[in-house]
């Protein structure tokens, strides 16, 4: 058996404005998915639509057991974690030799197909290669890592993304003369980031503008509103959501002592907080104690 695991996501930048060629951040996070796979002659049937297709693409069939660190239908990338160290640890199990350029491009295809050709490569690729992700011109590069502290407050409200874009196209295409400014303003906030990813008190600051702006473009959710508003009372730099928004997940950017009080302030306002920071590694091999984790449950 092989297990493998892979790390979530957040948007610091961009959201909603990458759908239109725009530039966006994104960054992996410590929270992950766990997957182990093994080779077993009459598999159980898989719940998964996500694991289902990672199997029929690549042509073989096993066990899974799944852990998981990410709250789904969140913002934070749960299902291209899974996709991706699903696919990891078939790879292994199974000595499929594929490259982690495979691993991500089939995650993606994975993807698309569940979610009806509206999936991003963005997640699968973060999920994969983790750091500080560059999106710009449908590409992604990968940036030189930082060790922003971020502490991520969960609305607990579930959203679909596709319905959320869908709306932002609506009323670019009825708004173009309102909406588009705002999709430029979102760039320039992105761009001027990248040049101030060592002041984190101006970062901040940007993270407040790209909030707000989100919000012009009708994606806010009361929820979203207070958690971000506490966790700058908290001692926050600065607070978004990050994602599609309507509910999901918002980041807050904090000094290092000040994590944990921003944290207890995103619970006082109903939120479930996470304190975390760049992961590096994306999909990585994990050791025997996953395995016997594994057994343990019977499978």
């Amino acid at each position: 058996m092989a297990t493998w695991s892979a790390p979530g996501k957040v948007f610091l930048f961009g959201e909603h404005a990458v759908v239109y060629g725009k530039p966006g951040i994104a960054m992996a996070i410590k929270p992950r998915v766990s997957v182990t796979v093994r080779k077993v002659r009459n598999p159980s049937k898989i719940n998964s639509p996500y694991i289902e297709n990672c199997f029929e693409l690549t042509g073989v069939t096993g066990s899974v057991y799944i852990h998981s660190q990410l709250p789904s239908s969140s913002g934070l990338g749960s299902s291209a974690a899974v996709t991706v160290a699903t696919l990891s640890a078939i790879n292994d199990e199974f000595n499929l030799s594929l490259e982690k350029k495979d691993i991500a491009d089939i995650a993606y295809q994975v993807e698309k197909k569940v979610q009806r050709g509206r999936a991003s490569p963005t997640d699968t690729f973060v999920s994969t290669y983790g750091g500080l992700i560059l999106i710009k011109d449908n590409k992604r590069r990968i940036l030189p890592p930082e060790n922003f502290n971020i502490v991520i407050g969960n609305t607990l409200v579930s959203h679909k993304t596709s319905e959320l874009v869908e709306m932002v196209g609506e009323f670019r295409r009825t708004n173009p003369l309102v909406v588009d400014p705002i999709l430029n303003a979102i760039e320039a906030v992105t761009i001027r980031s990248m040049h101030n990813f060592n002041n984190l008190k101006v970062l901040g600051r940007y993270m407040d503008v790209n909030h707000s702006l989100l919000e012009a473009l009708g994606v806010g959710h009361p929820a979203l509103t207070r958690l971000v508003n506490a966790a700058r009372s908290g001692g926050a730099y600065g607070a978004k959501m990050t994602g599609a928004g309507g509910g999901g997940c918002m980041i807050a950017l904090c000094p290092k002592r000040s994590k944990s009080r921003v944290a207890a302030a995103i619970e006082a306002a109903d939120g479930k907080a996470i304190i975390t920071t760049i992961d590096t590694e994306g999909a990585r091999r994990e050791d025997d104690d996953e395995r016997e984790d594994y057994i343990k449950a019977g499978r």
